[in-house]
């Protein structure tokens, strides 16, 4: 995964902690900038939805490892068969031969 690189408050990997523990600058008492609950209501709706996010991630490469073991295990039961079955099938045929 990239990473997204700034000099503001909100540089290096975003994580759901790492989003939320970003303190921003108090605007002046001119109220210029943004309202900091306003901002804080942000931080904690992107940290929600980068923790779903990340579950679903997590989920799919689980489900994916799950997928890929039981293909693993389905050929490897396959490929014994088959040698097995190879195996008195020669050995039939030199019985037969003599």
């Amino acid at each position: 995964m990239a990473v997204y690189r700034s000099r503001n408050a909100l540089a290096g990997p975003l994580t759901p902690d790492g989003l939320t523990a970003v303190t921003l600058p108090r605007t002046p008492l001119g109220r210029r900038g943004y309202r900091p609950a306003d901002v804080d209501a942000l931080l904690h709706r992107l940290a929600h939805e980068l923790r779903e996010r990340t579950r679903e991630r997590d989920r799919a490469y689980a489900e994916n490892q799950r997928i890929k073991d039981a293909l693993r295990t389905w050929q490897s039961r396959g490929a014994e068969q088959r040698q097995k079955q190879m195996s008195s099938a020669d050995g039939g045929s030199l019985g037969c031969g003599r």
